[in-house]
Formats: C-alpha cells, structure tokens, sequence
C-alpha cells in the first residue's frame, strides 16, 4: 500500500519542481544577483541564495524569476514567515505556483484561518489531491464541522487511488483528537487486509489511544509484536511508562493546524529517497512551522540537510530537539555527525562527552566518540572510547564486529601488535567476510612478513568481496610482491592503479612491482607520478631516493634482502 501511495504522490505532482521562468531582470547588475542567487541555490546555499534574490528584487519586486528563487531560498532556511510573504505577494500578482501555494496554504492553517484556506481551494490554488484533500478535511474540522471533516477523509478512504490506508490514518488521528478514542481504536486496530497500514508512527498512536482507553496491557503487547526487542529511546520511553501503568496522552494531533502537519510530514516520509532532497525538505520544513514539537519531521529535516551539504543548518536543527525529548540522544548524535561533516571534530567530541556524562550508558555514543577521536589521531583516547563501547554492547549485537575492527587499528597505531590482532580476529568471528577487517589483518601480516599464506588467503577473500576496491586489489598484488611473485602481482598492481589513479601509495607500489620485473623506466615513472599525489613527508623522502639511486640500493641501505634473493629465480 505504502508503495502504491508511492507512485501516487510521485504521479500527481506531488514532487514540487520549482520553475525559474525566464523572464529578464531589470538591469545587468540585477541580472548578476540574479545569476548569483541560482547558482547559490543550485548548490544549497539556501542563505547566500536568499540574499541575492532579495537584493535582485528590490529592483525588480514583480519578477516571476526572482519571486519563486526567493521563496525556494527562504523555506530551504527554514524561515516560513518570508516565505510566506513571497507566497502570497506571486498569488496576488497571478504568478502562484505549487511552492507558493504550499507556503501560503500552511500559513492559513498555521493562523487558523481555515476560511481563507477552503476560498484558496476553490479559486484553484492546488497543491495535488491527496494534500488538497486533506487540507480541505482539516479545514473543516477547525471551522468546527467534524462531520463534513470525516466525510471529506471518507471521501478519500473509498477513491481508488491508492491513498485508502493514508486516509485511513488521518480519520483516526482527528477522531483521537476530539476524545473518540474507540473510534480511532477501531480504525487503528484493522488489518492491512482492510486497508490499515502499520506504520512505527500508526503503532505509536494506537499505544496511545489503547491507553486512554485504559487498556496499557494491550498497548505494550502491541508495541512488543510490532518493534520487538531493539526500540529506540522514543518507543522504549512509552513503553516503560505504559508498563508502570501510566495513562500516556494522546499527543500526535490535537489541533488541525497539527492534522496537517502529521499530513505534510507523512508525505515527506513517503518521497524521502524517491525524489529530490529539495523536494521532501519543503514537506518536513512546512511540517515543523505548523508544529515544532514534531520531533520526527526535525530528524527528517536534519538529515535531509546534511544529505544536502547543508551541516550549518543542519546542526541548528538538531539543536531544536529539547534535553527533555526521548530523542535527544539521537538528535545530539546526528549533530556531532553533521559537525564532523563540516570538518568541526573537535566541536562533535565535546558534544559526544556531554551526551555521555548526560547518559554514560549509551554504547553507540562511545562508538562515535571513538571514531571522532581516531579521525583527530587520538589513537588513545579513541581507544579507551571503543573499549567502554564494547562494555556496553549485548554480545548479540550486530555492530561489535565494527567497533572490534576500530579498537584494532588504535591498538595497531599504538604499536600494539598482539591486541591489534586479537581484536582483528575476535571481529573476524563475527563477521568472517567482512572485506575491510580481511583486508587490513592480512595487509598486517604481509607488512610483519608473519602468516604469509594466510594472509593472501585472508586478501583474496576480500578481493572476492570487493573486485573494485582499489585498497583492495592493491592489498592482493602487495602480498604476491611481498613473497617474491612478482610477475602475479604486477597485474593486480595495474589495476590497483587503474580503479586509484591518484593514490600515492599504490603508484608507489606499481613502481615498485615494476621494477622488480625489470620494467625499470615505467618504475621511475610511476614514482615521479605517487610523488605529484601528496604522499607522507617520509614516504616521499623513501620515493626520492629510490628514483635518484634505484630499489636495490635503498633495500640495501634499509638492511632488507635483495630482490633476487626474494625472489629465488635471478629477477
């Protein structure tokens, strides 16, 4: 049903485009605003975009062009009351367009000005069917006709558009919303069969209904059949407040204002990922402006925006999430992530420490911490991070083999061969195909010249696994160089090369391989070409010598065997 709805909303317009006609602006520098202002845009620089279509249409204030630019910018900002303004100023002109009639459509229902929102309807202002006629049915019930409101959501349930089990949902919530709980009870408790979708939010809900209507048992039953064991901090809260017995307000919609809210946010959920990421912002955006307690469209928001490079906003919006919301916890990990995003670990750590003096108890915070830490080369303290995540972690869980693999490059970092290892292997038992942890134990042992077979077992695996990973297949010819097959590796050292054309240390290794077989002018080459990709200070002292005096003689100056003798066969 989901999916039908799906192609529904995709087919009827419900992905909003945001047309910039061609109209000319009224002067050359304008036109450079103008210019500045879509490229701005095009990039997601909402404030920087916003700026210059403001500044543009001082000059030129009826400009269709310039109008939907600016109201595009101002509701990517999040800044619904100028957004609103545009809306309504391209409406009066006769320039209205989805966006704007979303814009001013919400801010209607914002102000509860229902009235205003049914006339916009009737001269034709549309956003498409499934909103517009959850728009029109919301309207009605805040103008206090709750019977012309459930035949508008009837209207919908019998059309066969595929939109039975959305308008299903909504009937409920708005029949919660004025106390007929076992109404809503009785839609929320149907089958998928008969058109109820069982969505986390719908679950949610239902919990909510059944306990108000006294009936926590079968609320908790229910969130147990549905969510299983592994909750996150929102359903596990409700839980263990139904569980103790506490009757859990009813807290999804208890305006209109927030039924279409629940309706904007529901249909970004449903886009999220099937269109652009502009397009499903505008939803979860319109949906935080008509209720910003909706945490859900606040992660959505957030998300969306560090998808989008945004991590600036992105952080601010997270920052939204109260301390006294169950999601916090989530909504401070996705800020730490954006603020490592935007190249502020330091700032991701200090706000991963407060979450953990907040809640020591969280194994996914330490998680993060620790791979904050190991990115600042703190291979110390990001070690302590994964040992007091791993604490935490039920032995079942289906990260450990992670947060094992991580801990082992500290350990490998901090010279400390035998933890290293045994963390390597013990990550290894729990996911024994893993290309990444393959690829760097066996990448170890050949660099220790320890377990050489195993080794090219434990790489080959991992090329299996990956074929297109350059690190990789890099790995596989660095073994075969590493035990003298050397005509083997070179193969695998070109392509290396080919899929990781700019990689220092594998050109680096293609010239060495190279000149192993005799191919001495390509060696030099591929060395001058890993020196022109930015290699470590010492890496590049290493190549320079090489190409002054040759392999051999720096093999001899580092006290390693000769090539020929590695090789058994005279080169």
């Amino acid at each position: 049903m989901i999916r039908s709805l799906r192609a529904v909303l995709l087919c009827t317009g419900m992905a909003i485009s945001v047309p910039f006609w061609s109209a000319p602006v009224a002067a050359q520098e304008d036109a450079g605003a103008y210019l500045a202002g879509r490229s701005a845009s095009n990039a997601n620089d909402f404030e920087t975009a916003a700026g210059f279509f403001a500044r543009s249409l001082m000059a030129d204030p009826t400009n269709p062009a310039l109008l939907e630019g600016a109201l595009a910018s101002y509701v990517g900002t999040g800044d619904m009351s100028r957004a609103a303004y545009i809306a309504d100023n391209m409406i009066d002109l006769g320039l209205g367009s989805q966006l704007a009639y979303m814009a001013s459509m919400s801010q209607q229902a914002k102000q509860g000005d229902w009235d205003a929102l049914l006339n916009a309807q009737e001269a034709g202002q549309s956003i498409g069917p499934l909103v517009d006629g959850m728009a029109r049915a919301w309207a009605h019930i805040g103008r206090g006709q709750m019977t012309a409101g459930i035949e508008a959501f009837d209207e919908m349930i019998e059309a066969e558009d595929g939109s039975r089990s959305f308008a299903l949902y909504f009937k409920s919530l708005a029949l919660a919303s004025v106390g007929d709980y076992e109404g809503a009870d009785a839609i929320l408790g149907m089958s998928p069969m008969q058109g109820m979708q069982r969505t986390r939010r719908s679950t949610l809900a239902h919990a909510q209904v059944l306990s108000q209507l006294e009936r926590n048992a079968d609320a908790v039953a229910l969130i147990d059949a549905v969510f299983g064991e592994r909750v996150d901090a929102k359903v596990a809260d409700m839980r263990t407040r139904l569980s103790n017995g506490e009757t859990v307000p009813f807290t999804y919609v208890n305006s209109p204002a927030e039924g279409f809210a629940e309706t904007l946010y529901s249909v970004a959920q449903i886009l999220d990922g099937e269109t652009d990421d502009f397009n499903t912002l505008i939803y979860a955006r319109l949906a935080i402006d008509l209720d910003p307690t909706h945490t859900d469209a606040t992660l959505l928001t957030a998300r969306l925006l560090e998808q989008m490079g945004r991590f600036e906003l992105a952080d601010a919006t997270y920052r939204q999430i109260a301390p006294t919301d169950p999601a916090y916890s989530e909504a401070e990990l996705g800020r730490a992530k954006a603020l490592i995003h935007a190249d502020r670990r330091e700032a991701a750590v200090e706000v991963l420490q407060a979450l953990i003096r907040r809640n020591p108890e969280q194994a996914m915070v330490h998680a993060t911490l620790g791979d904050t830490l190991r990115q600042l080369d703190r291979m110390r303290d990001a070690n302590d991070a994964y040992t007091q995540a791993l604490d935490l972690f039920p032995a079942d869980s289906n990260v450990r083999w992670f947060v094992l693999y991580s801990r082992a490059i500290t350990h490998h970092d901090l010279d400390n061969w035998p933890a290293a290892e045994a963390d390597f292997r013990a990550s290894l038992a729990l996911n024994p195909d893993e290309a990444r942890v393959l690829n760097y134990l066996g990448y170890s042992l050949v660099e220790r010249q320890e377990k050489m077979d195993e080794a090219l077992d434990m790489i080959e695996r991992a090329v299996a696994s990956r074929p297109d990973s350059g690190a990789i297949v890099d790995s596989l010819g660095w073994v075969l160089y590493r035990m003298g097959r050397y005509d083997e590796a070179v193969g695998h050292m070109e392509r290396a090369a080919s899929l990781m054309p700019s990689d220092a240390v594998v050109n680096d290794h293609l010239g060495d391989t190279y000149w192993a077989v005799g191919r001495y002018t390509e060696a030099q080459f591929q060395w001058n070409r890993a020196l022109s990709f930015d290699p470590t200070e010492e890496d590049a002292a290493r190549i320079r010598r090489k190409i002054d005096v040759g392999l051999d003689v720096v093999l001899a100056e580092e006290g390693s065997d000769p090539l020929q003798v590695a090789n058994g066969n005279g080169g």
